[in-house]
């Protein structure tokens, strides 16, 4: 699978995310609410392993903390479903909430600096994203120790995610460009030090 095809895939699994997460937290009463709640923890989780696959040969500690941190995600969010919908604890269901928002920050920062050294978005997206997920991870810490911050500091982090995945879906991740055999060739002598 190309880079380009990962790119429209992940972009179009964040705004699946969004559109699960919120649309079923708002009818959580109800079980296509519960279910959607559910489906967002495969979305992410999947959103994870793309992004591995994508990151693994240039950052492989990258990937594998974004990994970590959607599976974390994934994981944390569905107990707070099973919290809020056959136990009734909103208050649990927010605290999963906020932890699953923190974990997802702290891996999704140095996946933003890797976009931005790579050039797999625009510089200005990426940057975005560093700042809109550092605002994520201080409002959902913030929210955790009682001061209610959260929802003002995730907008940035949040329209960062809908521009994200709207660009993916549009452009893709860029393809690597071929190195020609000879240059590879050149590269190699020259790291062994052996003139040509």
């Amino acid at each position: 699978m190309s880079n380009r095809v990962i790119g429209r895939i992940v972009g179009a699994l964040f705004l699946a995310a969004f559109v699960c997460y919120g649309v079923g937290s708002a009818i959580a009463d109800r079980a296509p609410g519960a279910a959607l709640m559910l489906l967002n923890s495969v979305v992410v989780t999947t959103i994870g392993v793309l992004v591995f696959r994508l990151l693994r040969r240039p950052h492989l500690r990258t990937a594998a903390t974004y990994l970590s941190a959607r599976l974390l995600e994934a994981l944390l969010l569905g107990v707070g479903v099973v919290l809020l919908v056959w136990m009734g604890s909103v208050e649990g269901n927010d605290v999963t909430y906020q932890i699953a928002m923190f974990s997802l920050s702290v891996g999704s920062v140095p996946f933003c600096r890797a976009l931005l050294r790579d050039q797999l978005v625009p510089g200005w997206l990426a940057v975005w994203g560093i700042v809109g997920y550092a605002a994520l991870a201080a409002g959902a810490l913030l929210e955790l120790l009682g001061l209610p911050v959260g929802l003002v500091l995730a907008i940035p982090g949040g329209l960062f995610e809908v521009t994200f995945g709207l660009s993916l879906m549009a452009r893709g991740f860029p393809d690597p460009v071929a190195t020609p055999p000879a240059t590879r060739l050149s590269e190699a002598n020259h790291r062994l030090g052996v003139s040509a």
